[in-house]
C-alpha cells in the first residue's frame, strides 16, 4: 500500500496541474510585493486574533485596515495566478480523494479479504 501510495505521488507530481503550480510557486518566491503584502496581512491577523482572543471584537481601523491589504494581495496579478494554479491542482487531489474514498466504501463492502 506504500508503495502504491508513492507511485501515486510520483504521477501527481507528473500532472500538468502540478508542473504549472510548481513554475508559479517559483515565480512569485521571489516577488517582494507579494511577500510583502502576505507578511503585513499575517501580521494583522495576528493582531485581530490577540483582540478575540482578549473577549474584544476588533476595531473599524483594524478590519479596515485587514480588508485594504487583502484586497492588494488579492488584485496582484502573480498572487492570482498563483492562486488558481493552486485551485487547479487541488480539484486534482480532491477527484483523487474521491477515487480513494469510493474505493475505500467498495472495499468495506467486499467479503474478500486481501493481504
Amino acid at each position: 500500500m506504500i508503495e502504491m501510495a508513492k507511485e501515486l505521488g510520483k504521477l501527481l507530481a507528473q500532472t500538468d496541474e502540478y508542473q504549472i503550480l510548481k513554475v508559479t510557486i517559483a515565480s512569485t518566491g521571489g516577488d517582494e510585493e507579494i511577500s510583502d503584502l502576505r507578511e503585513e496581512l499575517s501580521g494583522i491577523e495576528d493582531l485581530i486574533g490577540e483582540v478575540l482572543h482578549a473577549g474584544d471584537s476588533p476595531d473599524d481601523d483594524l478590519k479596515s485596515k485587514y480588508e485594504d491589504v487583502a484586497n492588494r494581495l488579492q488584485a496582484n496579478s502573480a498572487y492570482q495566478r498563483l492562486v488558481s494554479a493552486q485551485a487547479n491542482f487541488d480539484k486534482i487531489l480532491l477527484k483523487v480523494n474521491q477515487t480513494i474514498q469510493k474505493g475505500i466504501a467498495e472495499g468495506a463492502e467486499s467479503r474478500i479479504i486481501m493481504p
